[in-house]
């Protein structure tokens, strides 16, 4: 173990966590929120460090943190270390604990953001002092962005930081931040750890149907109401078809070789991935979401009166694109949603991938093998997306790595925007030696 990860860096990403758990960053959407109490706490401690802080808004308290440690080689390449502040609401009288107590329990943090991601970036801040404190360099130089509005659009987040502060991210060419790097357990004593490499793209549809409106005892042939229903029923009924991109194949190859089974050859015309789905049984779930595009009924909103029928009728879609899939996405919705229903994108961000045989997943491979011996190392597609989206426009290739160790039966990806979100003090003391240990490597 490095001997600057110490107790003292240890403790510090728990209280860390917990504390930043306490300053309630609850994004409603729509504009609706306010991280600057938090990015006031992180800069505090960045400071602290002799690491100098900007603080950047787009609006008023929707506020980021960029900051630059040097590393020891100026002519290499930068590093980007990513985390956002803000958090999903969440209603206290679901929980076990309120959700912004940042209670420690039984050797558990609780609270909203312990997992997304208040967590990663306690880990983040307790490193970086460690360094500080020993004097450590990393090789590249390294940049820290703590963000707003990732759980909403990214408009005052990283969007802003990408289209108006890109100076502040010259040289990075690589990113890291949440999502990938914790414990799979696969119910037979085998440890995974999925490192995200790729994310499929963001497509969220509004439909809007038009009929002509009337009184609702008369007969109507040109109903919005029954217009938009039918389109709604198609889209959600319909079986979009495997598309593997080069990141899921190679998951696929990696979870079929450590669960013992033949190679699959994914080239192949007919190869079914549903069928190796199944053989895979527990490790499923990593690749399941990601062989296919996907749409998702969410929202319906018509009429004002039971007795009137409304002249239109609308609905909102969560649509998911593979990288290279947005032909075949868009060509389905104008045949799925037919003549009397229009569609639009309400948000649309791009499908990420980022390679697999890069020396940066090879540095996050070795630094979660060397702590967890035994465990295996698998890359994967996120189902959904990250700020990784709007950096991709600086030529950032971006990777899903928030390391955690966790207990068998720890549900991690149901506490996303779940209740009784929570995350063990051991899998951060984990997370921050591998972190480190990636960092400096890298």
């Amino acid at each position: 173990m490095a001997e600057h990860i110490d107790q003292r860096a240890l403790d510090e990403a728990v209280t860390f966590t917990s504390e930043l758990i306490r300053i309630d960053t609850t994004n409603r959407g729509g504009g609706e929120g306010s991280e600057r109490p938090a990015a006031e706490y992180v800069a505090e401690r960045l400071s602290d460090a002799g690491i100098e802080p900007s603080l950047i808004e787009k609006a008023p308290g929707r506020t980021n943190v960029v900051a630059r440690v040097p590393g020891s080689d100026p002519s290499a390449d930068a590093l980007l270390v990513h985390g956002h502040l803000d958090v999903v609401p969440a209603e206290p009288a679901d929980w076990s604990v309120h959700p912004f107590s940042g209670e420690i329990r039984d050797g558990v943090v609780w609270g909203r953001g312990a997992i997304d991601m208040k967590n990663a970036d306690a880990m983040v801040l307790a490193a970086v002092r460690a360094w500080a404190r020993a004097g450590v360099s990393p090789r590249r130089d390294v940049v820290l962005a703590f963000t707003a509005d990732e759980e909403d659009s990214a408009e005052y987040g990283s969007e802003y930081l990408a289209e108006q502060h890109a100076d502040l991210f010259e040289g990075c060419t690589e990113g890291i931040s949440e999502s990938g790097a914790f414990t799979f357990h696969t119910g037979d004593g085998m440890r995974l750890y999925p490192v995200a490499a790729g994310e499929r793209g963001t497509a969220w549809l509004k439909l809007t149907a038009h009929g002509k409106a009337g009184h609702g005892s008369k007969i109507s042939r040109a109903n919005a109401v029954s217009r938009l229903a039918a389109a709604i029923a198609r889209i959600g009924e319909h079986e979009w078809p495997q598309r593997l991109t080069p990141t899921v194949q190679a998951a696929l190859k990696t979870l079929a070789a450590v669960r013992g089974l033949p190679e699959p050859d994914v080239d192949a015309p007919d190869f079914d991935a549903d069928k190796l789905l199944a053989d895979l049984g527990p490790a499923s779930p990593l690749v399941e979401p990601t062989v296919r595009n996907s749409t998702n009924p969410t929202m319906l909103n018509a009429g004002y009166k039971v007795n009137v029928i409304p002249g239109t009728a609308t609905a909102y879609v969560d649509g998911r694109i593979l990288p290279g899939g947005e032909a075949e996405f868009t060509e389905t919705l104008d045949r799925l949603t037919g003549p009397h229903v229009e569609w639009e994108f309400h948000h649309r961000e791009v499908a990420l991938q980022a390679p697999v045989d890069s020396p940066a997943y090879a540095a996050m491979r070795e630094a979660l093998e060397y702590h967890d011996p035994g465990a295996h190392v698998v890359p994967y597609c996120m189902s959904g997306g990250t700020d990784a989206k709007q950096f991709s426009r600086l030529g950032i290739a971006g990777y899903g790595f928030s390391p955690l160790k966790l207990p068998e039966g720890f549900d991690y990806q149901a506490l996303f925007h779940g209740v009784d979100e929570r995350v063990p003090v051991d899998a951060l003391h984990f997370g921050v030696r591998v972190l480190d240990r990636t960092l400096l490597a890298l």
